[in-house]
């Protein structure tokens, strides 16, 4: 059931090829799935597969225990497209590894379009400081699930 404030997290979103966004969805209830390793594992092909298929250059991802913050540069399709597939694809690999029944992420997802002065690196520092800023670890070097084109 979606939350009675979600309708306005759609308001005004727009899907423009070529802009940079900061994409983030969460798992349902925030279960904290990805704290397994070989479900968190299971995310970085989909984030690659979605840059294979010319819908996003993938800039910067982190997969935290209980959400996902992935910074891409849109490309050949809508941000719901790219949403749809990725939580689609995501839930079946983890469905069939054995690592989930029912539902894995919460319905909608957050986006913010980066204004093109703003400075993509800064918010791809942002992405894989998550788990330094969540306490995970000291260093952003320490964790396994972040990736990021300028590194």
């Amino acid at each position: 059931m979606e939350s009675p404030a979600s309708h306005r997290l759609r308001r005004g979103r727009v899907s423009e090829p070529g802009r940079a966004y900061l994409l983030t969805s969460t798992t349902k209830d925030r279960l904290p799935l990805f704290l397994d390793f070989q479900a968190a594992r299971c995310l970085p092909p989909h984030f690659a597969q979605a840059e294979a298929e010319g819908s996003v250059l993938s800039l910067a991802w982190v997969i935290m225990p209980d959400h996902v913050h992935w910074l891409i540069e849109l490309k050949n399709d809508t941000l719901a497209t790219v949403m749809r597939r990725f939580k689609s694809r995501s839930r079946c690999s983890l469905y069939k590894m054995g690592k989930l029944k029912g539902q894995l992420w919460q319905a909608g997802y957050h986006d913010r379009a980066i204004r093109r002065e703003e400075d993509l690196r800064s918010f791809a520092r942002y992405v894989v400081a998550n788990p330094v800023r969540a306490g995970l670890v000291s260093r952003a070097g320490d964790y396994s699930h972040w990736d990021a084109i300028w590194v």
